[in-house]
């Protein structure tokens, strides 16, 4: 039995109840989280090209994309979601595949979930079966696409939307086999974006939803797709991951032991690879007032897997080339941090990268590469501090926060929420209906709310 099968066949004899609470729990949260960030998207007016380009497909009025009004096939409604939900690279991560999980199946699961009136047990079901694949199929080649030079969640994203819009569609194993192999010929993503300002990567998301949403219809229509798709010799990992591939990491254990419980959720709206280091610069100087001034070398303890990603050549050396590049410039997020103290969503506004005084401190940062046992994004922090008198202050930390080593509280994702909905007044009204998703009849009022919470200028 091939991969995609053993997967498929799980997936479809998986009934709602057969999930944990612990699972249906971690699910509210990556639910709420990743309507949160898409909320503060469209309030910052982020993402436009591609919500432009989603809404004007138009199609039968099947779904809303989230925030939206306008009625969309449920395609390019998963597409404008997706695109939407990763503008601001808040978006959740999966430190093992080093994926984006809830960015392609969020969007898949609401917009299907809409077209095909489903319950909120039965999107909330299908969003677990979704987030699981996903994971797993990054952590199948840990950093094994990134090394290709491939985004992570371009590849693996297709795959977890078409099987998340597959089980909302109610077929049978074997067209979910059909489904994956469909999926597998969208998967791609290049990272080329890194050496340019260019908005490719927050778009790719939205191109992995829509693929996935339509090989999921293309299977219930009738087309094949090659069963083969995970492990054959023209394979997902033979052709598109640089690294080893492991498959029982995907198949040992379904229903058992559950990786979309160690997603990740970002505090700060920047590439995951560099949490930990802001995490330790902000550590090493919590208990001194530092200023910025009288830094004169800020040494860091990065991963070689995260320095290509956060510590390129161009990094450091100056302004980023567009606040998207800034969310990948690791010297000058953690220049940032020390002037403003804190990292936010204002932080990369056109208006703040542009600073003298942060691209100044951002070139006394200097990268020791610090190779750890596991992925990346799950790699401790160091950070080291001198200032002009010879002082030095020294932070240490086992992980970024929100990582499985250093979990949010539910507080604390119910106040990044709160916070990306500008505490609009019914912000908490929105957040109960996702974390009680499956006591709801449809979506309709989880989209009203988040629509009304994104264009309402209440403040």
């Amino acid at each position: 039995m091939t991969a995609a099968a053993v997967l498929a066949g799980w997936i479809h004899g998986t009934e709602p109840r057969d999930l944990p609470r612990e699972v249906e729990h971690a699910v509210g949260r990556h639910l709420l989280d990743g309507a949160g960030v898409t909320v503060a998207a469209a309030r910052l007016a982020a993402g436009l090209p591609g919500w432009t380009v989603a809404h004007s497909l138009g199609g039968p009025p099947q779904a809303r994309a989230l925030t939206g009004y306008q009625a969309l096939s449920a395609p390019a409604a998963a597409m404008a979601t997706a695109m939407l939900e990763h503008a601001l690279d808040f978006d959740d991560t999966h430190a093992g595949g080093l994926v984006h999980p809830t960015v392609t199946v969020l969007p898949a699961a609401f917009a299907v979930g809409q077209e095909q009136s489903a319950t909120g047990e039965q999107v909330l079901a299908a969003a677990a079966l979704g987030l699981e694949t996903v994971c797993r199929l990054g952590a199948v080649s840990p950093h094994g696409f990134h090394a290709r030079g491939l985004h992570a969640t371009g590849v693996a994203g297709p795959l977890a939307a078409a099987v998340t819009a597959g089980r909302l569609m109610g077929l049978p194993a074997a067209r979910l086999v059909d489904a994956l192999g469909i999926a597998g010929s969208s998967a791609g993503g290049l990272l080329e974006f890194l050496d340019s300002a260019a908005d490719t990567k927050s778009l790719h998301p939205g191109s992995a939803a829509f693929a996935g949403v339509v090989a999921a219809r293309l299977a219930a229509a009738g087309a094949s797709g090659p069963p083969s798709v995970l492990e054959g010799k023209r394979g997902v990992y033979a052709t598109l991951s640089q690294r080893a591939a492991d498959l029982a990491v995907l198949t040992d254990e379904l229903g058992d032991r559950w990786e979309l419980t160690r997603i990740g959720i970002k505090p700060y709206p920047s590439c995951q690879l560099m949490h930990v280091t802001l995490d330790a610069v902000a550590a090493a100087v919590a208990e001194t007032a530092v200023d910025p001034a009288d830094i004169v070398d800020i040494e860091v303890h990065v991963h070689p897997d995260s320095s290509p990603f956060v510590c390129g050549d161009h990094t450091g050396t100056g302004p980023p080339r567009s606040t998207y590049d800034a969310k990948f410039d690791l010297p000058w997020s953690v220049a940032a941090l020390l002037h403003d103290g804190a990292i936010t969503i204002d932080t990369y506004t056109p208006q703040s990268i542009t600073r003298p005084a942060v691209a100044a401190t951002a070139k006394s940062v200097r990268v020791v590469s610090a190779p750890t046992e596991g992925p990346a994004a799950a790699a401790p922090g160091r950070a080291v501090v001198t200032l002009r008198d010879g002082r030095t202050a020294t932070g240490d930390v086992p992980g970024s926060k929100g990582t499985p080593q250093v979990p949010m509280t539910d507080a604390e994702v119910l106040a990044k929420f709160t916070g990306n909905c500008a505490g609009h007044p019914r912000a908490g009204e929105l957040a109960d209906r996702i974390l009680n998703l499956s006591a709801e009849d449809d979506l309709t009022v989880v989209h009203d709310l988040a629509h009304l919470i994104a264009t309402d200028r209440h403040d």
